[in-house]
């Protein structure tokens, strides 16, 4: 039988293994993996109405086993030594194995005594975020016009033109954020959202990226930005009135289901990256 396995990732992408006997660490009995659920209730006669539900957050917990101190000061130093963290939660379903990530922090570490010849360590993290999924996927970009057509890998480097035009489908719970890096020579780039062709979000900025300069654009709760850099790494801040109308709705998320996302620019988009997070409540 498949067993599920679970990791940390920290900010550098590295990962410490909390399913590795051989390694000297294992996770057992983990918890708060699923979702919870907080509402009030209305009376109306005799019929309670459910109203304001939201989700709870969750927090995972475990007790980890180590086969030395060693391998126990090796975790220490990484969680401490993080920026940022990731629970790492692999599923072996029936045909795919699947992976999920969700941003924590360490709420408690406890270092007791040892239980048959292992230091039995219980942790706590604090759930960030609900679960979402990383994953590689093969796209077909068309141009509106003569409707060339080809396809690549999700995440990497788009071909010439001067739109681009991507169909997602979010499978996900909610709404999913997204990343955009869009690279010069650029003028008035744009990106779009369209359901069922009508045009429901829309963020244009009126700048010019020169060559090497790139537009940086976030939609995450926790990290929304809009942001030039330039060529020596220096960041302006275009997150202000100018460019920003919350009015507008260009601030936003991917729908539930299918939708469509358009780049544009007065000039051919030669390098940008467009990172969509599906995200779940519980997998």
């Amino acid at each position: 039988m498949k067993v599920r396995k679970f990791l940390l990732e920290n900010d550098k992408g590295q990962l410490f293994d909390m399913n590795n006997l051989k390694e000297s660490c294992i996770l057992i009995s983990p918890s708060e993996l699923g979702a919870s659920y907080k509402s009030d209730f209305l009376l109306l006669g005799n019929t309670f109405i459910e109203d304001n539900r939201t989700i709870e957050q969750k927090n995972p917990s475990g007790t980890i086993y180590f086969k030395n101190y060693d391998k126990c000061k090796e975790f220490i130093d990484f969680i401490e030594s993080a920026k940022e963290l990731k629970f790492v939660y692999i599923i072996p379903f029936e045909n795919e194995e699947k992976k999920y990530y969700r941003d924590v922090s360490i709420r408690e570490f406890q270092k007791t005594e040892k239980h048959s010849r292992m230091l039995a360590c219980p942790i706590v993290f604090n759930g960030l975020s609900l679960w979402y999924e990383k994953k590689e996927i093969i796209y077909t970009i068309s141009r509106n016009e003569q409707e060339l057509r080809w396809t690549y890998k999700w995440a990497s480097r788009f071909k010439s033109y001067n739109i681009r035009s991507i169909a997602f489908n979010n499978a996900g719970h909610v709404e999913a954020p997204l990343y955009l890096e869009l690279q010069g020579y650029l003028k008035n780039p744009s990106i779009a959202v369209y359901v069922n062709g009508k045009e429901i979000y829309n963020l244009s900025i009126p700048i010019t990226l020169n060559e090497y300069e790139k537009l940086l654009y976030s939609t995450a709760d926790n990290n929304m930005y809009l942001y030039k850099e330039e060529t020596d790494g220096s960041m302006t801040n275009l997150f202000t009135n100018e460019y920003i109308d919350i009015s507008k709705n260009n601030i936003f998320k991917l729908p539930k289901g299918v939708s469509e996302v358009r780049l544009t620019a007065d000039n051919e988009i030669l390098k940008g990256k467009l990172t969509i997070l599906e995200q779940f409540k519980a997998v």
